[in-house]
């Protein structure tokens, strides 16, 4: 299969349904929002917020992270289809700068993070003294918390934007110099996102219940990023191509895809069951209450996330034929998107509600509304995007034997 049969120019347009469903969803979205902080399910809407908002940097986080990964492995399967991750790593500030006013409203108001930033909590003259939150408040304090945010993800959106870049110049001057610096770039990169993200896990998921920890809960987030960003991926190739564009992507491309969402999910399964069992096995009352809450207020959720992120992936990727049929694979990647929002949701709910309402969470209009405002947004401007510059990177150095690739 040679490359003149390829215009390696070809740029996607974003106009149509999917700018009109994008501004929908949007629109939707802020309904949802002002609807919860109006019928005063405060508590609710700032744990959906946390939720989509993390949702959303994190698989821009990823698209980075699936950037540096092919840099640095000099992969070259992949580079016909890297303006996609490229689209979302561009995305990341945006993404960035959502989820820092999130967390620090949450903060501000008393509405996240409770557990740990409760008036008088850290005060042994105060009847809400908690001696446990004292002994870790030189790490859990507002200014440090919120400076890790900001110097993490700030570090997070400047590779982003710097490997969006070279990228950029690699198509404007070819040469092997932007190359050169994306790969040495992404191994630093690579470096600084493995030791922080957990970190940045443990920090905006898991300070939400500071009574309880697992040192094994920042790998268990990063598997839920890198599984989710993945499918991201996939589900955005596969609708562009089913609308007539990158025509070069073939079903070894999807095999690849397949590959890494089906050999993810189990890992995130992995992660998930090595947590699970060791609290369960050691039965320890200050280790168990993570699990118990999820078991006696969310058992039903707690099933499914089990179900869309490892039985699904699992019977339906096992197959060759299916991890490199569009069909199969885009239903699979969308099942992924929806069981990590679910897992998503029975990290940060029981956490946000264990001081909140009687009422407590729930599944209703500020859920689904807050969802589709961010999938709206996550779509307007990752299309947008998108949409700058040519669907293919044409002077990648290893362009030609993405567009030959055969499995």
């Amino acid at each position: 299969m040679g490359t003149h049969h390829y215009n390696l120019s070809e740029q996607f347009e974003f106009t149509g349904k999917a700018k009109i469903l994008s501004i929908i969803g949007i629109l939707v979205g802020i309904g949802a929002i002002a609807f919860g902080f109006m019928t005063d399910a405060h508590e609710r809407t700032f744990a959906n917020l946390l939720l989509m908002a993390y949702y959303f940097a994190c698989v821009c986080m990823s698209g980075a992270f699936f950037l540096a990964v092919q840099f640095v492995a000099q992969a070259g399967w992949s580079a016909s289809i890297l303006r996609v991750p490229q689209a979302m790593a561009k995305v990341l500030p945006l993404a960035v700068i959502i989820l820092l006013v999130v967390v620090g409203l949450g903060l501000y108001t008393h509405n996240l993070y409770h557990h740990w930033n409760a008036p008088g909590i850290t005060d042994p003259n105060s009847a809400n003294y908690d001696k446990l939150i004292d002994g870790k408040s030189a790490f859990l304090n507002v200014p440090f918390f919120m400076a890790r945010q900001v110097i993490f993800l700030g570090v997070y959106s400047i590779f982003a934007v710097l490997l969006s870049k070279w990228s950029n110049n690699e198509d404007l001057e070819g040469g092997l110099n932007s190359y050169r610096k994306s790969f040495k770039y992404s191994c630093v990169f690579l470096v600084i996102y493995g030791f922080t993200t957990p970190i940045f896990a443990f920090d905006t998921i898991m300070s939400l219940e500071a009574h309880w920890f697992s040192t094994m809960f920042g790998w268990y987030n990063f598997a839920a990023m890198w599984v989710s960003s993945l499918a991201t991926i996939a589900v955005i190739i596969i609708l562009l191509k089913k609308a007539g564009y990158m025509s070069w992507v073939n079903n070894s491309h999807l095999h690849n895809l397949g590959q890494f969402i089906f050999g993810f999910s189990i890992f995130w399964t992995y992660v998930w069951f090595a947590q699970f069992l060791l609290i369960y096995y050691a039965n320890m009352s200050e280790e168990t209450v993570y699990f118990y809450k999820r078991f006696n207020n969310y058992e039903s959720w707690f099933y499914i996330n089990l179900i869309l992120n490892f039985l699904s992936p699992l019977l339906l990727l096992m197959d060759r034929d299916n991890k490199r049929s569009e069909n199969v694979l885009l239903g699979v990647s969308i099942v992924v998107l929806c069981g990590h929002w679910v897992d998503y949701y029975q990290m940060i709910m029981p956490g946000v509600f264990e001081f909140g309402p009687k009422s407590g969470s729930g599944f209703g209009i500020i859920e689904i509304g807050t969802a589709l405002g961010f999938l709206g947004l996550f779509t307007f401007t990752v299309l947008t995007s998108l949409s700058k510059k040519p669907l293919i990177a044409k002077n990648h150095p290893f362009l030609q034997e993405s567009l030959n690739h055969h499995l």
